[in-house]
């Protein structure tokens, strides 16, 4: 198991997160941030078809990271989905809270630009106790 610099095991050791960003660059930074600390990485998806394509291969899902416009197109569906399966998640965007709609108003938001540790450090906290995150 892939330890941290602490000695304990790395925050998304074993788990598969779901990453959905159309910018490359952030997309890739996500992943190897994730990889580092022990996540294995679904996608990154950058199209709404591409993330329904990986929502549908059967695998399992830990946690996801959703941009809530994923060029033009808002995640919302994906969104549902994820909701359905009990697979905790986060929202990146560069929107107000206002534009979510208050279907997701209990979804943690993290706005653009984000630190990327402390949004794993979040995911690691919704996959530790789902009930902290959406339903």
């Amino acid at each position: 198991m892939l330890r941290g610099s602490s000695g304990r095991p790395a925050p998304l050791a074993g788990r598969r997160v779901f990453v959905v960003e159309d910018e490359y660059f952030l997309a890739d930074d996500i992943s190897e941030t994730f990889r580092a600390l022990g996540a294995e990485v679904a996608g990154p998806a950058g199209h709404l078809e591409d993330a329904f394509k990986i929502l549908r291969d059967g695998s399992m899902l830990d946690a996801a990271v959703l941009d809530v416009n994923i060029h033009s197109e808002m995640i919302f569906p994906i969104a549902r989905e994820l909701r359905a399966r009990k697979v905790p998640f986060v929202f990146t965007t560069g929107y107000e809270r206002i534009n979510i709609g208050p279907e997701f108003h209990d979804v943690p938001l993290i706005e653009k630009p984000f630190d990327l540790a402390a949004m794993a450090r979040k995911l690691a906290a919704l996959i530790a106790d789902p009930r902290d995150g959406p339903r």
